[in-house]
């Protein structure tokens, strides 16, 4: 998918109406869907999570974290760990908008803001929690017939989404997120998907 069809389907498409419970006990967090240019093509940047990690260990995640005290908002956190885990520049980012919060059963709820980026240098991993940096495709995580999904009633959810591309397998918060991405994207495929239960 190409940037112009990407932000016009983006843009003119409104934002689906999701519906969630709210918590006051979770901690707010927020993630960036970076996304990149590559030969006409635009790509989503994800990570691959050190294995010692206390929450989501090994798992494949968008650059983020939870909010620290000195962060003047939650777009500033998204930023600042961004910049920390893969060395991304905040000023090589453009701002596009923002998903819904998504809380995640490590009780957090996650603020998702997508953006295109431009790196004027090579991103690097964070050794500490990044085990390492690789990009997909963005118009094959926004195919819904792609996505996986095991009905299961976890936490607030009634499926859980896994996404497979070459030897990975996005799942978790990083496949919902996305999930909801496509279906803003593409509202007219908001039902597909491939059954792993049913």
């Amino acid at each position: 998918m190409t940037r112009d069809e990407f932000l016009q389907r983006f843009h003119l498409q409104p934002a689906p109406l999701v519906t969630r419970p709210k918590s006051d006990h979770m901690r707010p967090a927020a993630v960036l869907i970076a996304l990149i240019e590559q030969a006409g093509e635009l790509h989503v940047i994800l990570t691959q999570r050190q294995t010692g990690l206390r929450h989501h260990a090994g798992q494949i995640s968008f650059p983020g974290g939870s909010q620290d005290a000195n962060d003047d908002d939650l777009l500033h956190t998204a930023l600042r760990e961004a910049e920390e885990e893969i060395g991304l520049n905040p000023a090589d980012v453009h701002l596009l908008g923002q998903l819904q919060d998504y809380p995640v059963i490590s009780n957090f709820i996650v603020r998702p803001y997508l953006a295109l980026v431009t790196p004027r240098t090579p991103l690097r991993p964070q050794q500490s929690e990044v085990a390492e940096i690789f990009t997909v495709p963005l118009q094959h995580v926004l195919h819904q017939q792609q996505h996986y999904a095991y009905k299961l009633q976890r936490f607030i959810y009634d499926k859980v989404y896994f996404i497979p591309y070459q030897q990975r397998t996005i799942w978790g918060a990083t496949a919902g997120i996305l999930r909801e991405l496509a279906d803003h994207v593409h509202p007219e495929y908001c039902r597909l998907y491939q059954p792993l239960n049913e």
